[in-house]
């Protein structure tokens, strides 16, 4: 990615937040900041679903609510399907 679509990301971060916590069930996503964690909600305020904001492999946090698989171990955070649509576009060939 170039230097403008890195500058925006950065931007986006400060205003919503530094990671990501979402429901496996509905794909309910919510941004929060590290002191803002703590807060989370244990289940998803739409459906009661689970709130994953942590890798359950390694416990890492995840910065995009479209991660499939985790940045630092590459462990499955959540499937890659919800409600019959791929979460995130094949890699282009």
């Amino acid at each position: 990615m170039g230097k403008a679509s890195d500058w925006l990301r950065e931007e986006r971060r400060k205003i919503l937040g530094d990671w990501a916590a979402v429901c496996l069930r509905c794909g309910y996503a919510q941004r929060y900041f590290d002191d803002s964690e703590g807060e989370l909600p244990a289940v998803c305020p739409d459906c009661g679903g689970e709130i994953r904001s942590r890798c359950p492999s390694c416990a890492a946090r995840f910065s995009s609510v479209f991660a499939v698989e985790c940045e630092a171990c590459g462990a499955a955070l959540r499937p890659a399907e919800l409600h019959g649509v791929q979460i995130r576009k094949p890699p282009r060939a």
